[in-house]
């Protein structure tokens, strides 16, 4: 067993790191984002952290204009909507996040299967900052 931390909060630390860091199976070479302690596919607890190379494409997406509270507070809303999607990373497994850099005011525009780059959202300031997973067109 590794000493790497699979919890959500490590999960936040590489983050903050500007790191994608996930687990992989020793067993069966399965990969998981955010990182799990067993494999859902063998469900070996035999895993080691592994880093995504933050690739992946567009697999759906939702333009959100009336987000929850958190978003909101940070300027979101009917007049400032932004992009949900869930991305398939190259290595495999899929997450969601916030997509940038698409043209929200013409969604159809938008097509499945674009190319995207992870990217790490800053918000807050001083001890209130928090970095959060992010993808770029």
């Amino acid at each position: 067993m590794s000493d790497f931390d699979f919890t959500s909060t490590a999960f936040s630390a590489q983050l903050a790191e500007k790191k994608l860091v996930g687990s992989r199976c020793k067993n069966c070479g399965r990969v998981s984002l955010p990182p799990r302690l067993l494999c859902q596919h063998c469900r070996s607890f035999e895993m080691e952290p592994f880093v995504f190379s933050g690739k992946g494409k567009l697999a759906a997406f939702s333009v959100i204009y009336y987000g929850p509270t958190f978003m909101k507070n940070f300027g979101y809303g009917p007049k400032n909507p932004y992009v949900s999607g869930i991305v398939d990373l190259e290595e495999g497994p899929r997450i969601s996040a916030q997509i940038l850099g698409l043209d929200i005011e013409h969604p159809d525009n938008i097509t499945i299967g674009d190319p995207l780059t992870a990217t790490f959202i800053e918000r807050g300031e001083d001890d209130s900052r928090q970095v959060f997973l992010g993808f770029q067109v």
